[in-house]
This record gives structure tokens, C-alpha cells and sequence, in this order.
């Protein structure tokens, strides 16, 4: 016979850690690995709060030169270094 278990999230625990300074971290160190697996011409983005999800903070990668953009364009040069 099956046991049923229940679950119940500390909401409020869960967004305390979403916004703490060691998440932000590990996000900003995620950004910067794919930025560098691109390679030349990406760059992140400064932290912002972002407006889902109780205010997490979020990095973004993003094409800061012409040759970077063309990477991605013809090469999908960051869509793959998000993948990995």
C-alpha cells in the first residue's frame, strides 16, 4: 500500500534564499562562464532585481560587440554556450 506524503514550502524561506547574496553569486559566476565559453565580444549585464518571481536578482549575457552579434546571428555562439 502506498504512503501518501504532503509536502508543505516555506514560501517565505524560498524567497529569502532566491534573494540572498550567495545565490547571486553562483548566478553572477554563471553568467560570466557562458559569457567566456561565447567567447570575444560577450559581456554580462550588472545585477538587477528582476520583477518575477518576489524580486530575485538576475544577470544577463549579452552581445557588446558587432562580431559578437554575428557570432550569434550565424553561429548561435551564446545559444550554445548556455547550453554548455
Amino acid at each position: 500500500m502506498a504512503t501518501k506524503i504532503r509536502i508543505e514550502l516555506n514560501h517565505d524561506g524560498i524567497r529569502q534564499l532566491l534573494m540572498s547574496q550567495p545565490i547571486a553569486e553562483e548566478c553572477r559566476k554563471a553568467a560570466e562562464a557562458i559569457a567566456a565559453r561565447a567567447g570575444d565580444g560577450f559581456e554580462v549585464l550588472p545585477a538587477k532585481e528582476l520583477g518575477f518571481g518576489g524580486g530575485r536578482v538576475g544577470y544577463a549575457v549579452y552581445t557588446d560587440t558587432y562580431e559578437a552579434a554575428l557570432a550569434e546571428a550565424e553561429d548561435k555562439a551564446l545559444s550554445k554556450a548556455v547550453r554548455g
